[in-house]
């Protein structure tokens, strides 16, 4: 459990108001102080830095780090968050960091400097492995990746149990080879390659899972090298919308129509989706949901920094358009 300032203060005997001065390095009686900095060895307890700083120099402005600001997923949490923040009197510094753990430390360092009052972050999987070690020194809300504790607030996508639903979805089509692209350094990538694999063995299916990397020249090169295989899939899943409009280039590069030569479905439904033959399947994530709910989350830990963690997990929406409709054509390997 956290140990909290009145379990100092029950400890050593004094009141709350006497461990915050002891704390924040005002003067005190000193045998008040001895005992205050020995219940404070026996209990464990670390001081929230996030909760001085609001109390002595914050600056009322947001850090928000985002893994890649091309992705409208991205960009529309963004505005959700923005907009909460400006009612609340609040400015909002955006980073982006390209998945790159270098440039996404130098970006919390920068948060460090600007005293932000905090952070909604959504980290790159390197961040998340090492992140119980870490002390942020300001409030932080992850936004899409989630950590295997509840050490921090966190709002995401139930992604596991939608990717399911995708591959349920295509299977219910008549598609029984299927290949999933999954990002490389995202934790969110993980969650949705386990649902769809966990599907595709209950729904008995055949399929592949493709890590993709984050630079866009190597992510179609490798849908290119997928397809060009001497088994092609029935079916493509990909985990976000860049990588959906990644897929369609390889595809037409190919001359492979969708779902004539190939079926097609995955996560987010940006404006453009609809408009691609008769349209792309697609999860749909409540962005605006999300980034409400990040930024009221932030608002909340500012205002009770010693109350638990939470995890707020949301539910997306099935969008069923002609991509994954059945194959017109038999498969076979490119140029047969």
């Amino acid at each position: 459990m956290t140990v909290g300032i009145k379990d100092v203060a029950r400890v050593a005997e004094v009141s709350p108001a006497t461990v915050s001065r002891v704390l924040s390095g005002r003067s005190v009686d000193p045998a008040m102080h001895e005992r205050v900095l020995a219940a404070v060895k026996s209990t464990g307890y670390r001081p929230n830095l996030a909760a001085r700083r609001l109390r002595s120099q914050h600056t009322n402005t947001i850090g928000l780090i985002v893994a890649d600001i091309r992705n409208p997923f991205f960009t529309a949490v963004s505005r959700a968050i923005e907009s909460l923040a400006t009612a609340r009197g609040m400015r909002v510094i955006l980073c982006n960091t390209d998945e790159d753990p270098a440039k996404e430390a130098g970006y919390l360092e920068l948060m460090h400097e600007e005293r932000v009052t905090g952070v909604i972050f959504a980290p790159c999987r390197q961040w998340v492995e090492k992140a119980e070690r870490l002390e942020p020194g300001f409030p932080v809300v992850l936004i899409d990746r989630s950590l295997p504790s509840a050490g921090l607030d966190t709002v995401l996508l139930d992604n596991e149990t939608m990717a399911a639903e995708l591959v349920a979805h295509l299977h219910a089509q008549g598609h029984r080879r299927v290949a999933g692209l999954f990002g490389a350094a995202s934790s969110t990538g993980i969650e949705r390659r386990a649902g769809f694999e966990q599907a595709a063995r209950k729904f008995g299916m055949e399929a592949v899972t493709v890590e993709m990397p984050h630079a866009a020249e190597a992510a179609a090169r490798t849908v290119r090298e997928l397809l060009c295989g001497p088994v092609r899939p029935d079916a493509l899943v990909a985990s976000n919308g860049v990588m959906l409009l990644t897929v369609l280039r390889a595809l037409r590069d190919l001359d492979l129509a969708v779902p004539g030569d190939i079926a097609l479905a995955g996560f987010d439904n940006n404006d453009w989706m609809e408009f691609v033959g008769d349209g792309l399947s697609v999860i749909e994530q409540p962005v605006e949901e999300i980034g409400r709910t990040a930024m009221t989350m932030l608002l909340d830990r500012l205002d009770h920094p010693e109350a638990p963690a939470r995890k707020v997990v949301l539910a997306g929406r099935l969008i069923t358009r002609g991509s994954s409709g059945p194959r017109a054509r038999a498969n076979q390997p490119i140029g047969a």
